[in-house]
């Protein structure tokens, strides 16, 4: 065989390699064409998709990917971000400043304080060994109890929480029986607002809050063991000083006074623990906080709204679509993202973290952990699905990470709106196909 003879068959093998390489790329993307919209359950709502390689930094396949889509609690996504470009290792917890024999503090929005499962003490142990008299400076917050857009339905519902500077125990009273079948609730403090209503009859034993006001009505007679109830509390500044009153055991001042730009600042608990606790269960109270608290870092009054136009201006300027984004949580139906702005934002994240270990630990694992937890199975005991679910009545989103069998590694984000279906049936399909992906790819 001559040179020439052998050129020309390297040549063609490598014509052959690149053709097959393509075919097989095609494959790939017609398999998972095929999963998506040969799906009838897909085929009755609307439906968004979108799947981008890491490694090979492209798109694979979209279905909808530059439409918008009510993301649900995959806005926490946009919290998430923001609070990593803004906040360092730990949460400000409190701002405050000394002057004579006084000690002025002002809230920072910290999620964290006196939190049933974060159980940050640090500023509880900072008021509680002050000498000094103790004055509580409200106003530093200037937006309302509730984010834009959220149903004033579901007030006494345990997953929307008001929203303040000092927030207190996740502003969610307790509800629950002792051992001798009376109602208790906590913090104790609440007790003065139950009342027993001889002319309430609910089917099974529940508490009402009013709309306006604390008061919680309750039916007569005994309290079923297994009962446990939690519902958001109104706020007030009075309330806030009567509960740290009640907490620390001492007198306590409200006053009304700019905070300095000098002032001191306590920080309480890691910043990663928050996220995680955000994140694993999808806390609506936690990822609004968190905003807030970011927009502690920012001059001014605590806002919501100025710290997301300055996130979409400083962090958020490249992304595919500008996102409409409203509230830290995603209650909010006045959210609105498309697959192509989630996928590019957790890439965001992913670049921003830099450490794939410590961000996918905080977030859900499917078959593992959080909201994701018993929606998928393991493959051979491990995970291969890390995602932010996001639902709201008629919609229910996935967008995060996959990883495949074959060691590639994925960002999507899965966006169904309008389904009349049980949710269910959405969120078991979702499963389906992305296990189908990972298996295959």
């Amino acid at each position: 065989m001559n040179r020439r003879t052998t050129i020309i068959i390297i040549m063609l093998l490598i014509c052959t390699l690149a053709a097959t390489s393509c075919r097989v790329q095609q494959v790939s993307k017609s398999k998972i064409r095929n999963l998506i919209n040969h799906s009838s359950i897909n085929a009755d709502h609307f439906t968004g998709f979108a799947l981008y390689d890491i490694e090979k930094k492209k798109m694979v396949y979209d279905l909808n990917g530059d439409k918008y889509f009510t993301p649900a609690s995959n806005t926490k996504l946009f919290t998430f971000y923001t609070a990593l470009n803004m906040l360092g290792d730990s949460i400000p917890g409190l701002r405050y400043i000394t002057k004579g024999d006084s000690l002025i503090f002002w809230g920072t929005g910290d999620p964290s304080f006196l939190h049933t499962t974060l159980k940050s003490t640090k500023v509880y142990e900072l008021l509680k060994n002050s000498k000094q008299k103790l004055y509580y400076s409200s106003g530093n917050y200037s937006g309302n109890f509730y984010g834009m857009g959220w149903p004033y339905g579901d007030f006494d519902a345990y997953y929307q929480a008001e929203i303040g500077a000092l927030p207190i125990e996740d502003n969610v009273a307790v509800l629950s029986a002792d051992a001798k079948g009376k109602l208790q609730i906590s913090p104790s403090f609440l007790k003065i607002y139950l009342k027993a209503d001889s002319s309430f009859h609910p089917k099974s034993f529940t508490v009402e809050r009013d709309l306006t006001n604390n008061t919680f009505r309750y039916p007569l007679g005994n309290v079923p063991p297994d009962y446990k109830q939690e519902i958001p509390w109104k706020t007030s500044d009075e309330l806030t000083l009567a509960l740290l009153q009640d907490t620390l055991k001492k007198p306590l001042e409200l006053i009304s006074v700019n905070m300095p730009e000098t002032a001191s600042t306590l920080y309480s608990s890691l910043s990663d623990s928050v996220y995680k606790r955000m994140l694993w269960p999808s806390d609506n109270f936690i990822a609004e906080q968190l905003l807030l608290v970011c927009s502690s870092t920012l001059p001014g009054p605590l806002s919501t709204g100025k710290v997301i136009e300055y996130s979409k201006k400083n962090f958020l300027n490249d992304l595919p679509q500008e996102p409409q984004w409203a509230d830290g949580s995603g209650l909010s139906r006045h959210d609105l993202f498309t697959p192509f702005t989630m996928v590019a934002l957790l890439q965001k994240i992913w670049n921003k973290v830099g450490d794939e270990n410590r961000l996918l630990g905080m977030l859900p694992a499917g078959g593992v952990s959080g909201t994701l937890k018993s929606a998928y199975k393991t493959d051979n005991g491990k995970a291969f699905v890390w995602a932010k679910t996001g639902s709201l009545s008629n919609n229910h989103n996935q967008s995060g990470y996959l990883v495949t069998r074959k060691g590639k590694k994925f960002i999507f984000s899965y966006m169904n709106n309008n389904f009349t279906r049980p949710t269910a049936e959405i969120r078991a399909e979702m499963v389906r196909i992305m296990t189908e992906i990972h298996n295959q790819f």
